[in-house]
């Protein structure tokens, strides 16, 4: 990606610019990061919920789905997992089971292999609106990175992972946490 002037300064450059101005003995350099990739998560989470919706799905719904279709046949997790999975509590996940059972796109059953556990299946009509909501996601996400080649896109997860996996304190970074 080619490298954009900053003839005018972005939203963040102003805020920093004040922040400089009114507190010189501060460095408000983190800013030019975290202030713009905070911008930009939420840029893209506006894109995504696009897709979500176009398909009868709110973000929650869709990382459900998404889970269960990634578990392979017979595309089954226990809400335990699924709550793991997507890094919101059992009672949050609960509200979500029981709106994507009523729409007939899951089901709940006992565990076979724990008679007080349960188990979270996808129906058929869930795995087919998860394959198209999925696919159009994906496209989604390729036409949010057109302007990166191939190489910028490589730099770019690579220095975020890092960063994330130090953040998170796991992977090969985690010792600097």
């Amino acid at each position: 990606m080619t490298e954009v002037p900053m003839d005018e300064p972005d939203h963040v450059a102003r805020i920093q610019q004040e922040w400089r101005r009114e507190r010189p003995d501060l460095d408000p350099s983190p800013q030019g990061v975290i202030g713009r990739l905070h911008r930009i998560a939420g840029q893209l989470t506006e894109e995504l919920l696009v897709v979500y919706r176009r398909h009868g799905l709110t973000e929650g719904e869709f990382d459900v789905l998404a889970a269960l279709r990634r578990a392979g046949a017979p595309y089954e997790r226990t809400p335990g997992e699924l709550a793991a999975f997507t890094m919101i509590t059992t009672g949050g996940m609960t509200k979500r089971i029981d709106r994507l059972e009523a729409g007939g796109l899951v089901t709940r059953r006992v565990s076979d292999a724990d008679g007080r556990g349960r188990v979270v299946a996808l129906t058929a009509a869930g795995r087919r609106l998860i394959d198209r909501a999925f696919t159009e996601h994906l496209a989604n996400e390729h036409r949010l990175l057109e302007g990166f080649s191939a190489d910028e896109r490589r730099q770019l997860e690579g220095l975020l992972a890092g960063w994330l996996g130090r953040i998170e304190g796991v992977g090969p970074d985690r010792s600097r946490s």
